[in-house]
């Protein structure tokens, strides 16, 4: 492993059934929050096959594309600077996002990127800062298709604007293994220039009148 940035990125099967299993468990827990009576329609029977395949393709898309890509830019990030780094599923609180949006409420923590090697507080806090980067971009470019097109795209540009916002304002949280604490321990100015620009967004959205439903 190099500190170039020429090592490849490299997955093994372990880590890639722990991207399945989280994909697949945070498009339940977002499709159940976004759709507060979606699992009792589905036990009364109420929900057509064609809306409930249209729910979960959403989900499946646009909450696929927010967790891959914020997990990935860790991962990248931290082999960028020359670090062993895997994705691993914590099955216990993907078992709690699914429980917790049944509640009414969504706390996603579905794993983190593991990353062993060498590394200053700078490189560690800018891996950190990867994932909830990424967030926040990918919410800017939503953002601007829901507000370009209507229809279905313009709903999926909706959606994917607000679950990559709050992705990122979520874990900008400084509390326990979240990129906001990580971040806080290397600088406290770009903390809180990132936590006003992603929390305060999320608090905005998901207090607002901004929540969609899918």
């Amino acid at each position: 492993m190099t500190r170039d940035g020429a090592a490849r990125i490299r997955f093994s099967r372990r880590e890639l059934r722990d991207f399945a299993a989280a994909w697949l468990a945070l498009t339940v827990a977002f499709a159940l929050f976004f759709n507060r009576g979606l699992l009792r329609g589905l036990l009364a029977g109420f929900v057509r096959p064609d809306v409930l395949l249209r729910i979960a393709a959403e989900s499946l898309v646009v909450v696929g594309t927010g967790f891959l890509l914020h997990e990935l830019a860790h991962k990248v990030a931290a082999v960028r600077f020359g670090q062993a780094a895997e994705f691993r599923a914590d099955y216990s609180m993907l078992g709690l996002a699914v429980v917790s949006a049944l509640a009414g409420f969504l706390f996603a923590a579905p794993g983190a990127v593991h990353h062993r090697g060498r590394i200053t507080p700078r490189e560690n806090g800018l891996i950190a800062l990867a994932g909830p980067a990424v967030n926040a971009v990918l919410a800017a470019g939503f953002l601007a298709v829901a507000l370009l097109a209507d229809g279905l795209v313009g709903a999926v540009g909706n959606l994917g604007f607000v679950v990559n916002i709050l992705l990122a304002g979520f874990n900008m949280i400084p509390f326990g293994p979240l990129d906001g604490r990580t971040v806080l321990d290397w600088s406290t100015p770009v903390f809180a220039v990132s936590f006003a620009l992603t929390a305060g967004v999320a608090a905005v959205v998901l207090f607002g009148p901004l929540l969609p439903a899918l």
